[in-house]
């Protein structure tokens, strides 16, 4: 669809902005909004008054801030719930993170929210008197502000707002009559982008359930529905084809893990040329490539060994995905503590271990529940039962994933890309629409009417 633009247009005086049209003004934020960031930490106080707390990934994961959410528990004084808490039409944003592109992530409170309050390292964005609140919210979605805020963010490990530089910042403001057709026009066309990201989310998560299913009936049942099938005597993989064999990995494979060298040691790290690899690597898929290197010292006096190609690398620890997580070696490298290394035999083919460790996935997390870094060890993956056929039924089942999972990861790219142009079709609109490059007035009021 194609925009018309505004009749007359005027210098909007400010570069980055360029021309706005004729009858809008540009106003500073502090002019139009109140702004201040909030001082309500996490921690529960003695004394203070319970309250429900926005935070940082509220706003960063959620373009609303809305009733239903999983707020956090914490307190506030009195002082702090008059100032602090959610009203209909404030916008919250992001004033500091670890990266400029990160500073300014906003999100609209459409309803009043009576006992939640805005949270540390976030600033409030109250509108004064003839400001739309949802207008202003667009308007820090927008390549504009997003810019001028990433320029105006200080700090080396991590960057932030001052007050100046949020209160300071020059927007483009039309009536607040305009600023409501505009806020309501964008909140119907970009809900319809939202739908359809949603569309491609959910066809990408299908297409993951579908991959896994996929390994997990080629590695446990092989790809002849003909042939007789025996129990396995393992819950988790019911009958398999009689003719396969069940065993103990560690009777297949040498299971090994690895130490991290003393950091303070030079020796062991300055010019190392030895390829090192960290928990992280696991989720390369296949490790084609180092971050770190060690030295030849660091090999000899560490307890390391120099693995080989086709070694398979298991996640040991963690809560989020690297536990359990494996992944291909495709060069020599050594390994952290925290990985483990399942060198297989010659009768034991890596390309078709790595799709059992895939299919195993799940069943691998469900090791060492209940603590807070519930573990892996070489042992109990040394223990685990697997499948194995024969090496020419091996190869066959590693082709034929290979074909079926390429197509899989096709179809993924495809949605990804369609993801990532609708996003960035809902970014143009929002920029285009609230700076005045082009005029829906029109269509908006059809929308109102």
């Amino acid at each position: 669809m194609s925009f018309p633009r505004y009749p007359k247009y005027k210098p909007s005086g400010v570069e980055w902005l360029g021309d706005v049209p004729e009858h809008w003004e540009v106003r500073r934020l502090k002019h139009m909004c109140h702004v201040f960031p909030s001082n309500v930490d996490k921690k529960s106080y003695e004394g203070e008054t319970p309250v429900f707390l926005c935070n940082y990934t509220d706003v960063y994961h959620n373009g609303k801030i809305q009733t239903g959410m999983a707020f956090m528990s914490a307190t506030a004084t009195p002082e702090q719930i008059i100032k602090y808490t959610l009203r209909a039409g404030d916008t919250i944003i992001t004033k500091d993170s670890e990266t400029a592109d990160d500073i300014a992530i906003s999100s609209y409170v459409p309803f009043d929210l009576p006992g939640v309050i805005c949270g540390y390292h976030l600033s409030m964005i109250r509108p004064i008197g003839g400001v739309n609140g949802l207008f202003i919210k667009l308007l820090f979605d927008s390549v504009y502000t997003k810019s001028c805020f990433a320029v105006r963010a200080n700090g080396l490990t991590r960057v932030g707002l001052g007050q100046y530089e949020i209160d300071n910042v020059e927007l483009p403001f039309p009536s607040i009559g305009e600023q409501a057709l505009i806020a309501n026009f964008l909140d119907r066309e970009t809900a319809k982008i939202d739908a359809l990201v949603a569309e491609q989310q959910r066809l990408i998560e299908l297409l993951k359930e579908k991959r896994q299913a996929v390994i997990s009936h080629a590695v446990t049942k092989g790809l002849d529905p003909t042939v007789p099938m025996k129990p396995s005597g393992i819950e988790w993989l019911g009958d398999i084809p009689a003719h396969w064999l069940v065993t103990r990995l560690g009777y297949y494979a040498r299971v090994e893990n690895g130490t991290t060298p003393s950091r303070d040691n030079e020796a062991y790290w300055l010019d190392g040329n030895i390829p090192w690899l960290s928990s992280g690597e696991v989720n390369q898929y296949r490790v084609v490539e180092a971050n770190e290197f060690i030295t030849e010292k660091a090999l000899c006096e560490c307890s390391l060994r120099l693995l080989p190609k086709g070694t398979i690398i298991v996640g040991m620890i963690g809560q989020g995905k690297t536990r359990g997580t494996s992944a291909l070696l495709e060069i020599e490298a050594c390994i952290n503590q925290n990985l483990a290394a399942i060198v297989p035999s010659n009768f034991l083919r890596s390309d078709y271990l790595l799709y059992i460790f895939h299919s195993m996935y799940d069943y691998l997390r469900e090791f060492g529940r209940g603590g807070n870094q519930a573990a892996l060890n070489c042992e109990i993956l040394s223990a685990l039962r697997v499948v194995i056929p024969p090496e020419n039924e091996q190869d066959q089942i590693s082709r034929y994933l290979g074909r079926q999972l390429l197509a899989f990861d096709n179809l993924t790219a495809e949605a990804e890309r369609a993801i990532e142009l609708l996003q960035e079709r809902r970014t143009a609109l929002i920029s285009a629409a609230v700076t005045g490059q082009i005029d829906v007035r029109q269509l908006a009021q059809g929308v109102a009417a």
